[in-house]
């Protein structure tokens, strides 16, 4: 029987049997990727795109049926196989079934397993770990964007410029507040577009000493200044071929700006101390939080190089722009930080779901992935509202400018843990710190 080259994930703590299915399915000419562990499994998911799961359900530390569910929610076009060897579990495989296109009993035959995996792929003709959204959990799967997460308007503009670029050398300028994911966007247009193979090279321009800036950027030759022992190329040398990401672009000084024009104008780099250009093919793209436009009216920052810069404009909505990519991205860091911390997968209560939908994030999904982090440090096996920061849990929105006496931002406090808690006074006592009868008498007064 002859098999297109498919990608199949088996996942098994025993590592006999997975050299054995191994051994099948590169005789039926498929790919295949072997996992020890959920957490092993999960890593591949999230790195490969895989046509077919094949995983026991008894494994060490993370459940087998925990991956069923966890690919059924995030990667429902996914077939999923399942194989045993405890007649035990079939109340299990009645719980999970939905999920499941087949099992197999250990020990199984060649031919079971071959029509098994028959029956799998034809299930859902062939289809790949495609995740829920276009832009969902895990991406690396399901399409070309890695960590951009998201399915909001905003986020599918992105995705729609980054499709029109990747694949040329066009100058790219990123803008967006610090956490919106800049770099990932650069990275994004890099890594899947066809120049992915050359090198990717991310400076941060805000974080070298602007003294240092220009040799780090162009190199320098031998002698062009105290302690230069030495001639060295710099990160554009090493971006030659592929992409140079510029973050904090604004924090360039004025010299380094000029050199920077010379590689944009005549696609060529002068090391620091030298006469001679050294030709040089590399894709630059800029971000910044700072506005440029402004840094122009006070000349800190060249017009000409703003305009060189910003052949294609990519802008990077704040989190507070689009909050219905907040599940999406919980739903990562719950995921990574759990396996990380826990090794197991961490839940959320419904009253920390609606917390976190209405903070507006002024540090973006950087901050967002901050508290995950340490909500699940803090927590035991779901995160409720006490293992948030107080910045979250006493967080209240009142008009800009408006001055309240303490009781009534009291009573307004108050009212929004009754909010998010459905009105369960039990509830809102536990997190308020006080007792039903004094939340019915404050909110009186």
């Amino acid at each position: 029987m002859q098999f297109k080259k498919e990608n199949i994930l088996i996942v098994d703590d025993d590592i006999h049997i997975l050299e054995l299915l191994q051994r099948h399915l590169q005789s039926w000419n498929f790919h295949s990727f072997k996992a020890v562990s959920v957490k092993e499994a999960v890593q591949i998911l999230r790195d490969t795109k895989i046509d077919l799961l094949i995983t026991d359900l008894k494994m060490p530390e993370i459940d087998g049926t925990e991956l069923i569910k966890f690919v059924s929610e995030h990667y429902p076009a996914l077939p999923k196989l399942v194989i045993t060897g405890y007649p035990s579990v079939q109340d299990s495989l009645a719980a999970i079934k939905s999920g499941v296109v087949d099992y197999l009993t250990k020990p199984f035959t060649k031919e079971e397993l071959n029509n098994a995996i028959e029956k799998s792929l034809g299930s859902t003709n062939n289809s790949s770990n495609k995740p829920v959204s276009a832009n969902a959990i895990d991406q690396k799967n399901g399409n070309a964007y890695g960590d951009i997460i998201g399915n909001s308007e905003k986020i599918n503009e992105v995705i729609q410029i980054i499709e029109r670029v990747k694949d040329n050398k066009a100058t790219i300028f990123i803008k967006g507040e610090s956490g919106t994911g800049k770099e990932l966007v650069a990275r994004a247009i890099h890594y899947q577009g066809k120049f992915s193979r050359a090198p990717f090279i991310a400076v941060n321009c805000g974080g070298i000493p602007e003294n240092l800036l220009e040799s780090e950027l162009f190199g320098y030759t031998k002698g062009a200044f105290t302690g230069a022992d030495k001639s060295r190329d710099g990160f554009f040398q090493a971006a030659d071929g592929g992409t140079i990401f510029l973050d904090e672009i604004g924090n360039a000084s004025k010299a380094v700006q000029t050199r920077l024009l010379r590689v944009l104008q005549e696609k060529e780099v002068v090391k620091v101390g030298a006469q001679k250009a050294d030709k040089i093919e590399v894709r630059i793209i800029a971000a910044t939080n700072s506005d440029l436009k402004e840094m122009i009216k006070k000349d800190t920052f060249r017009e000409d190089l703003y305009y060189r810069l910003t052949v294609v404009e990519i802008e990077v909505a704040p989190l507070r722009e689009r909050k219905e990519d907040i599940p999406l991205l919980v739903d990562k860091f719950l995921f990574k930080y759990g396996i990380e911390y826990k090794d197991r997968f961490i839940k959320i209560s419904p009253e920390v779901s609606e917390i976190l939908q209405r903070y507006d994030w002024p540090g973006n999904i950087r901050e967002l992935e901050n508290v995950i982090q340490r909500a699940v440090i803090m927590c035991d096996r779901h995160i409720d509202v006490e293992n948030l920061p107080d910045s979250l849990k006493y967080n209240i929105d009142f008009p800009e400018g408006e001055l309240l006496p303490l009781k009534e931002i009291e009573k307004r406090y108050i009212q929004k843990v009754l909010n998010a808690t459905d009105n369960n006074k039990t509830k809102a006592a536990d997190i308020l710190g006080i007792d039903r009868k004094t939340i019915r008498q404050k909110l009186s007064d």
